[in-house]
């Protein structure tokens, strides 16, 4: 308890302190120990006095029933969201630490809330506590009057509410309501970050741009709709969600809408994402029976939610959006409809993914060509065609004024990439290697030993094949004659997308490949296909001494850059846009794909000279462009709204131009010499 404190009633749980002792014990002798943290969740509530102090209620929540609460009088000091929030803060942390807690989440009152506003995003980002706001229900007898509710009960209140918004995998449920709307961030109740923390991610062109826009888009009212397959998964749902975030921060209305699931759909969607990449196997092909079941999906969404009144397919004068950005192949035939619809209404599509244009191109009779020609049949009608910034990418068919160039993002606050305290860095570490050896997979001895990562999901393109060969000619013929304890291990980890029925074989056909071609190094090749647990990620990445991107064909990967912010030095393909991101020899170096001999030299280069290392690591975090973050991609989105969307809006021809350099340049703050940005003439 702090000094400024006036105790009502102290926490009554007792730290286990023999338990902390026993394993400080173990450590001092050297012997390996993984501590599990009782996980909790909790209730705050606050609400002045007249004597000018603030009485603050903390309710400790097991997952079933409450287990303990405190309820302490705090001086406010003249400023009351600072003191406040400097107060929670540290209350929380010791309580914490002092119990071996982890706080999966906290509900706040919204009175507590008003009296410090940045206190959710505080508790996100300094003790990785997503923070959900809550208004207190009022019993129908008590609506015309104000009932007095002690702040110990209504603490209990906020965290049995916090933990009616969890599931089963210890994360907030992702919400699609009414009209098939993702509302993000446990619909809006969960508040993990301020405008202030946003700004303070970019270089300040790159924030004042983004101000331009959205200070006229906001006078004119202007709707905008997102619409992809997915709500949870892929490159695509993480952008969205940020952007959505970002969007009620700066009080401009952009929705995001996804169709409803449909397994069926997802096996051929995902056949049509291989075969677009020329990664399928040659018998796959596009039939008309899939062809009209795509379209029955999307259309029976659309006509039970998108096409009714305020739903973002309707008529702009009963509520619909002034300008529709179509993501993912799979939602293709949308386009047409929108636009019969609404014909003069502006709509963009974005190709995400590096579709073999060469096969298109000079293949007509191949399965590419084919699924690209039913492709393009529906989006040759969109306004603008919006693909990953690599030409290769866009097959001659499509107009080229309409093209434009703009890259996948990431988002530096959220739980992929936010910097974790230790504490928090050891949970989520010690969760990893639980789960490893739940699922029979070996686990990481870090930080005894180094480990070289790669993070990707299961998917055919990836090259995992070749990150185990080139682990394995690491291991067999540069380390040959180093004791194994000195040796670095492999991680290869990833999420599963609801849209991705791939990932299942492809974990199958390495465990195979590490079975039959690598037994002697399978004790030191963690594979794990992990929960929507992004912090695990985070600390996977954060803490791996190399990095690995080798897909033999990419749109753009952002991990990469995700690796390259943390000082992690990447080895990487020249595949699709990933080259993008990449200074060759500065903050990573660039291989052929399927080179696996390279990599292996490389990482041993890497891990063997310790001055490369270090100037590498230096560079790569100082080098990021603000293009692949939030602010960045927002940018870019609101210029084509401003500029497109409305009665004030115009037709826009591109022409093979970068988005964001429109951006920057309309606003009258265009790039200048020295400040980082990705190429922007780079051929495979």
């Amino acid at each position: 308890m702090t000094d400024a404190a006036e105790a009502h009633h102290e926490f009554q749980a007792r730290g286990p302190h023999s338990h902390v002792q026993r394993c400080a014990s173990v450590r001092k002798i050297g012997r390996p120990i993984v501590e599990q943290l009782q996980e909790i969740f909790l209730g705050i509530a606050a609400k002045e006095r007249p004597d000018d102090k603030i009485e603050v209620g903390f309710c400790a929540h097991d997952g079933t029933y409450s287990m303990d609460f405190a309820v302490q009088c705090i001086e406010t000091k003249g400023n009351v969201a600072k003191t406040l929030s400097d107060y929670v803060i540290t209350m929380v942390k010791e309580y914490q630490d002092d119990h071996r807690y982890k706080a999966l989440g906290a509900g706040i009152s919204k009175t507590a809330w008003n009296l410090s506003l940045d206190l959710p995003a505080r508790m996100w980002a300094e003790l990785d506590i997503p923070t959900l706001e809550f208004k207190r229900n009022v019993a129908e007898r008590d609506r015309n009057k104000t009932p007095i509710v002690d702040v110990d009960e209504e603490a209990d209140a906020m965290a049995r509410k916090c933990v009616s918004m969890y599931g089963p995998q210890k994360q907030p449920l992702i919400q699609v309501r009414f009209l098939n709307e993702v509302d993000v961030d446990a619909a809006g109740h969960a508040l993990l970050c301020t405008l202030e923390q946003y700004r303070e991610t970019v270089r300040k062109p790159t924030w004042d741009a983004t101000m331009y826009y959205t200070t006229r888009l906001k006078k004119r009212g202007i709707r905008m709709a997102f619409l992809n397959a997915t709500p949870q998964g892929g490159g695509v749902a993480l952008m969205r969600h940020a952007m959505v975030r970002l969007a009620r921060l700066l009080d401009i209305e952009m929705k995001w809408y996804v169709p409803r699931p449909k397994n069926e759909v997802f096996r051929i969607t995902k056949t049509n994402h291989n075969i677009l990449q020329g990664v399928a196997g040659p018998e796959e092909c596009l039939t008309d029976d899939q062809v009209n079941t795509i379209k029955t999906w999307l259309y029976s969404t659309a006509r039970r939610d998108w096409l009714h009144k305020d739903g973002p397919l309707s008529k702009i004068e009963d509520g619909g959006a002034h300008i529709i950005f179509v993501d993912d192949p799979q939602m293709a035939d949308i386009v047409p409809l929108a636009k019969e619809v609404e014909p003069g209404r502006p709509v963009l599509y974005r190709s995400h993914i590096q579709i073999r244009a060469d096969l298109v191109d000079e293949q007509p009779d191949s399965p590419t060509a084919a699924v690209f020609d039913w492709l393009h049949s529906r989006v040759k009608e969109a306004d603008m065609f919006i693909a990953h910034p690599v030409s290769e990418f866009v097959p001659k068919v499509v107009e080229a004024k309409k093209v434009a160039y703009l890259p996948a993002t990431t988002d530096w606050l959220d739980g992929l990439n936010k910097e974790l305290r230790f504490e928090d860095l050891q949970y989520y570490f010690e969760n990893y290697n639980a789960h490893a050896l739940a699922s029979n997979q070996p686990q990481l001895d870090f930080p005894t030993r180094d480990y070289i990562v790669q993070i990707a999901r299961f998917d055919p393109s990836k090259g995992i094949d070749t990150v185990i060969r080139s682990y394995g000619e690491l291991r067999r013929r540069l380390y040959k004659d180093t004791t194994v304890s000195q040796t670095p291990q492999l991680c290869i980890a990833g999420h599963s997308s609801i849209d991705d029925p791939d990932a299942s074989t492809i974990f199958d056909e390495m465990m195979e490949l590490i079975d039959a071609e690598y037994p002697d190094l399978a004790n030191d090749i963690s594979v794990m296909r992990l929960g929507p647990i992004d912090q695990e990620l985070n600390v996977l990445m954060s803490n791996a001494k190399i990095c690995l991107q080798l897909s033999t064909r990419e749109g753009f990967e952002v991990k990469v850059s995700e690796a390259l912010h943390k000082g992690i030095p990447v080895i990487t393909t020249r595949a699709g846009g990933i080259p993008l991101q990449v200074e060759d020899g500065k903050s990573g170096f660039l291989v052929d794909s399927g080179d696996y001999r390279m990599v292996a030299e490389y990482m041993y280069k890497l891990f063997t000279d310790e001055e490369l290392y270090s100037t590498m690591s230096k560079y790569a975090a100082s080098h990021v462009s603000d293009e692949v973050s939030t602010v960045g991609n927002m940018l870019s989105w609101l210029y084509l709204a401003n500029t497109m969307a409305g009665e004030e809006g115009k037709k826009l021809e591109p022409n093979g131009r970068w988005v964001n350099d429109l951006a920057r340049e309309t606003a009258g703050v265009p790039y200048e010499e020295g400040e980082p940005r990705l190429p922007r003439r780079y051929k495979i």
